[in-house]
């Protein structure tokens, strides 16, 4: 909904879907509205119902490495693979269902379109649900005359819990090599009975039909047989589930076993007999059998024969004597103990040598004239009469060979044993045992194989999480094949010995052989890991691979594998953690701090190669990667401790950011303003970006500084100021303000400006760029300096401004000169303002005396230290009081005379003079020994003090010779 045209749009078989266990199932894909190719590429991935968030891949039609290890064999096998319909559409197969194959398929197309739009993949659900269907039919050998009735009888049932129908219907093959089945009657899902072509008029006619009796009994009756029924007979049940799109699915097919039916016609002259030379016989006897066709003009007519045992065919000659063995007998006429012969038209002959007791039973031989040797259809058939052949045992007649294909194996590979039995005339159990090397006694008990063919895993080999599961199989030929799927290590090596017991009538027979395999530890395996990148370097927004190649002194297929990421940013902050790893399952687990790289990461893996593949590089990614590779044991869950792990060289990715194009006015200039007045300190862009933002920082070198600046304000690229350490009072911050006045000209304004303001003033300029993850300093420029001069009066007052410097102690007090020298103007004023200059070359106001007399303290942790003193009108002194360690430092003083223009006018500066500096030294308070015993009045320290004062003269003497003499 809502798409538009010229829109991609996937759509997948609507859900959900229900099929049964081991059924081959089928999923549609198609994908419309696309650009490019006419041919599109398919994606089918799998979220499982136990983590359904987590994404599996399984199959593709561009990526052979797009499978996830668990679909890899089964991809390769082509039990699970894509057809494709036509070049927008294609259904995924999967041949044998699991139940591990529940969960939610998601069919993706990969992008071919100049830009997104539209959808790109579309999901549905898919349950697996057990196989309830069976039908069942009693095999039978039928001889009737031509216009007898017949009645097969077919139990179908099911216990599925979804809603579904049954179809049953019968079957017809007119010969037992005949492939090729005829519709007799059939009752539908929509439980409409519709006969097949060949029988439509004998329904119409009433001759045939069906009965269902109860809720699982389906009969079938033909009222009179005819010739063109001779053959065989079966019964087939569908199951069949209504899907969301409302069509119907047979998903499940059962069919029975077959009755043999042999129509003998009235009238006619073939009459057939059977003998033996020897009907009762001991095992390893030879039985011959005669069949003995008479008939007019025998020479001249066209038999086809056929030789039964209890009903059941054994082998056909047709009438240009070709004979056809039953499956189940090839092996023993390929051996030379079977034979069938024709001698004549009239005489056929069945040879069985070293006879056993399946041989054992009623023999038939069922005669067939056909108009022309190529009909496949009789005009009529003849069964002879039957005789019973009997087999007796005469002892113990089995031989073994017992063998491995896996004689060298590494621990972790699977063993595969072969048993195979000879001679034995019924059924066989079998033993397998363990003899582990090195030890002795009866051995481990493997698996057991009962006459049945049912089966038990020694208490050693029942855990499947250890060994895998164990399969322990039956060939038609013979041979009992023992698989171990993975081996644990040396001890599962030395001899195997497989135990045959055949029974007869009460009695049993034993025969054992052995064969040895060897099982090398995987402790000496070499497991080596080497990361390489095409590209070292990566400009932004590039995407570069990794690739993390495995090799080993060890075959590495099929062996479960997991990958761990690793990754050091640059510059390093920590040692090396994790990103991502990718389990042997196929499962991928992010590591939740490095989430950037989830989101435009791939993953891949191919062989014995994984693939970290990363989109639109950033400056986060720059930094060291590694991998590091576990492998299991073959054939087994991937649990516990990896049999060998190692890590990757390193490889450094450089991520290089798009270049600052910033240029900065670097010319110098002055700026000269009036005491008190404002001032605007310029910052000029000559270029920058228009995507780019900008930052500017500005600073001041004073006069006296020692070359390094003082920042004064920031302004970040979102225009919040921060302000230095020594602008960061709210006096300060009232006075120097940062703005942007143009897009390219930035202005410090200074407010009220004062002679500790003089200095040179510059800007630093950052440019700022916003990328994927966030703002990025591609640059900065520095401006050229800007001489911020105070311009004085015409007339200068005289002061003192000889440098001096004062030494107090700490808690005591002192007064900082400031003092005027000559005559004043009449009716003036003064105003006087004191500075401490700090170490940075700063100068900041103390006191500020107004020429209407009042005081400003700008420094209010020092308002109540502070006394101005005028012992005469031109001494304006500032005393300190309690004098602490941190007023060391450099004073001075600026002092203006005001006079009014008039009456009532205002007050306008008529000059103005800098005093000298005075460098202030703190002296600690007295707490040293001396002092303290000194000043006692007691009489015993007094007497302690003596000689110490005495010694100090005495010093103070010689240095005074040594330096008059030695000048």
């Amino acid at each position: 909904a809502g798409l538009t045209s010229g829109q991609r749009l996937v759509t997948i078989q609507q859900g959900p879907l229900y099929r049964v266990r081991g059924s081959h199932v089928t999923l549609w894909c198609k994908v419309s509205g696309y650009q490019g190719p006419a041919e599109q590429n398919f994606q089918w991935s799998i979220y499982l119902p136990s983590a359904p968030e987590r994404e599996v891949q399984i199959v593709s039609t561009v990526d052979p490495s797009f499978p996830y290890a668990i679909y890899t064999q089964r991809v390769r096998g082509r039990g699970i693979y894509v057809e494709r319909v036509q070049g927008d559409a294609v259904l995924l197969h999967i041949t044998e269902l699991q139940d591990r194959d529940a969960g939610e398929y998601e069919c993706h197309t990969p992008n071919t379109d100049e830009r997104y739009f539209g959808s790109y993949s579309a999901k549905t659900n898919l349950s697996v649900i057990a196989d309830t269907l069976s039908a069942s039919m009693a095999p039978q050998v039928l001889t009737r005359t031509e216009g007898d009735a017949v009645e097969l009888t077919c139990e179908v049932s099911k216990s599925t819990i979804q809603h579904t129908h049954l179809s049953v219907g019968w079957y017809h093959l007119r010969g037992a090599g005949e492939h090729h089945a005829e519709e007799v009657l059939i009752l539908s899902k929509d439980f409409v009975l519709k006969p097949g072509p060949s029988y439509m008029q004998r329904f119409l006619e009433g001759d045939v039909w069906l009965n269902k009796v109860g809720n699982t009994t389906y009969k079938l009756f033909l009222g009179g047989v005819k010739p063109s029924d001779h053959g065989e007979l079966y019964c087939e049940a569908a199951e069949w589930i209504e899907d969301p799109d409302k069509t119907w699915k047979d998903i499940s097919l059962k069919q029975t076993e077959r009755t043999s039916l042999t129509v003998l016609s009235q009238g006619r002259d073939l009459s057939v007999d059977i003998a033996a030379a020897e009907s009762s016989l001991s095992e390893g006897d030879t039985l011959q059998l005669n069949c003995m066709v008479e008939a007019q003009k025998s020479s001249s007519r066209h038999f086809q024969v056929i030789w039964l045992l209890n009903g059941m065919e054994v082998a056909r000659v047709d009438p240009h004597g070709v004979l056809t063995w039953k499956e189940e007998y090839e092996e023993r006429a390929k051996l030379g103990q079977l034979r069938a012969l024709k001698p004549s038209n009239t005489i056929y002959t069945l040879t069985i040598s070293e006879v056993g007791l399946r041989d054992s039973g009623t023999y038939h031989c069922s005669v067939s004239e056909m108009k022309t040797p190529g009909e496949l259809h009789g005009i009529q058939t003849n069964l002879s009469s039957g005789i019973q052949v009997i087999v007796k045992p005469i002892g113990h007649r089995v031989r073994l060979s017992v063998s491995t294909s896996t004689p060298q194996v590494t621990a972790g590979d699977s063993l595969i044993l072969h048993c195979e039995v000879q001679g034995a005339t019924s059924a066989v159990s079998v033993q397998w045992w363990h003899l582990p090397p090195q030890r002795s006694g009866p051995g481990v008990l493997v698996a057991t194989m009962e006459q049945d063919g049912s089966l038990r895993l020694g208490s050693t080999y029942q855990d499947g999480r250890t060994r895998g599961s164990l399969r322990l199989e039956k060939a038609s030929s013979g041979t009992f094949t023992l698989v171990i799927p993975s081996t644990l290590d040396e001890d599962d090596g030395g001899k195997y010995r497989c135990e045959v017991t055949e029974w007869s009538r009460g009695q049993s027979w034993t025969e054992q052989g052995e064969t040895t395999v060897t099982v090398s530890s995987m402790a000496g395996l070499s497991l080596h890991a080497t990361l390489r990148s095409r590209i070292a370097t990566v400009r932004y927004g590039q995407s570069f691979e990794l690739v993390c190649q495995v090799s080993a002194n060890y075959s590495l297929e099929e062996v479960p594998m997991s990958v761990q990421w690793l990754f050091q940013p640059n510059p390093p902050t920590s040692p090396y953690h994790e990103l991502v790893q990718v389990f042997p399952s196929g499962t991928v687990a992010w590591v939740a701090a490095q989430s950037h790289f989830k989101e435009k990461a791939q993953l891949m893996k191919a062989d014995t190669s994984f693939r970290l593949h990363i989109h639109g590089a950033v400056a986060a990614d720059e930094g060291t990667y590694q991998c590091e590779v576990e492998i299991w044991r073959r054939n087994v869950l991937p649990l516990g401790q990896p049999a060998a792990t190692t890590r990757s060289n390193a490889v450094g990715i450089k991520v290089v950011m798009p270049e600052s194009k910033l240029q900065v006015s670097t010319q110098n200039s002055s700026v000269e303003v009036a005491s008190s007045a404002d001032a605007a300190i310029e910052c000029r862009i000559v270029f920058a970006q228009n995507s780019s933002q900008l930052a500017v920082t500005w600073y001041l070198l004073p006069p006296l500084a020692d070359g390094t600046p003082v920042q004064i304000v920031k302004a970040n690229y979102s225009s919040v100021l921060e302000y230095g350490p020594e602008f960061s009072s709210p006096a300060q911050k009232s006075r120097f303000l940062s703005q942007r006045v143009s897009n390219n000209v930035f202005w410090l304004q200074i407010l009220s400006v004062n002679l500790g303001d003089q200095g040179k003033y510059y800007c630093v300029v950052e440019e700022w760029l916003w990328l994927v993850d966030g703002w990025y300093k591609l640059g900065e420029g520095t401006s050229g300096r800007t001489t911020l001069e105070l311009k004085l009066p015409g007339e200068q007052l005289q002061m003192e401004k000889t440098n001096d410097s004062l030494s107090a102690r700490e808690g005591e007090e002192v007064t900082l000169p400031c003092l005027l020298q000559g005559a004043r103007l009449p009716d003036t004023r003064l105003s006087a303002t004191w500075f401490q200059m700090k170490e940075s070359g700063l100068s900041s106001p103390l006191l500020i005396l107004h020429h209407n007399g009042t005081i400003l303290s700008p420094r209010e942790g020092l308002a109540a230290r502070l006394h101005l003193r005028r012992p005469t009108a031109g001494d304006l002194g500032l005393t300190l009081s309690r004098v602490e360690r941190g007023d060391a430092g450099l004073y001075y003083c600026q002092v203006q005379e005001w006079q009014q223009q008039g009456e009532g006018k205002d007050w306008a500066l008529q000059a103005s003079a800098r005093s000298g500096y005075t460098r202030l030294t703190t002296v600690p308070p007295e707490s040293t020994v001396m002092s303290r015993i000194c000043s006692s009045p007691s009489l015993l320290n007094f007497i302690l003090c003596l000689p110490l004062v005495l010694i100090l003269l005495l010093a103070l003497a010689v240095f005074c010779w040594y330096y008059k003499y030695e000048k």
